[in-house]
């Protein structure tokens, strides 16, 4: 009888703490798991001089996972550029910019293949961190065989940065915490 009584209030304890909110919030969650997906391949890098921030570059890895052995799909990305620099107005998708400007490579690859994308494009529906002054490029880097890899932004006066990838999750290659 005790058991059953204990049962009970269990069972209402449980029904009764579960509420609508809750309900409608894993309905939204729902509604934009791809964002979320999106989100977990997305990077940030900013290039300075001195405490003036130059250029933001923000990448989203378009990876769908692929169980073939020998998976030869090229590499995609969203790029999204921002300039603070008011004398930058271009980046470079390959390897050398004669001109002195930035550039992006991925390990050194050049891209293969850059569309610039408008502000409404469907594909930036799903994507984080669009802004209206932001410029959007889908770039095609070759494939790459490792697990793990970089795209390099460089500017001869500014630096370099790295924007860490890879295709399986990146918590597998930090350092165990304990």
């Amino acid at each position: 009888m005790v058991r059953l009584f204990l049962g009970l209030c269990v069972v209402a304890l449980l029904v009764g703490c579960s509420s609508k909110e809750e309900q409608s919030l894993l309905q939204s969650y729902a509604q934009k798991t791809q964002y979320h997906k999106h989100l977990q391949y997305t990077e940030k890098a900013e290039l300075f001089e001195g405490d003036d921030s130059k250029i933001i570059v923000t990448a989203t890895y378009l990876f769908v996972p692929n169980f073939e052995k020998k998976d030869k799909r090229p590499e995609k990305f969203i790029i999204g550029v921002a300039f603070d620099d008011p004398d930058a107005n271009s980046i470079a998708f390959k390897n050398e910019s004669s001109d002195g400007n930035y550039t992006l490579t991925l390990n050194n690859k050049s891209a293969t293949k850059v569309e610039k994308l408008a502000f409404n494009d469907k594909r930036l529906k799903e994507i984080s961190f669009v802004t209206e002054w932001g410029e959007y490029y889908e770039v095609t880097f070759p494939h790459i065989n490792s697990k793990r890899f970089s795209l390099i932004l460089k500017h001869p006066k500014y630096g370099i940065k790295k924007l860490p990838f890879a295709k399986v999750a990146k918590f597998v290659y930090t350092k165990k915490g304990f």
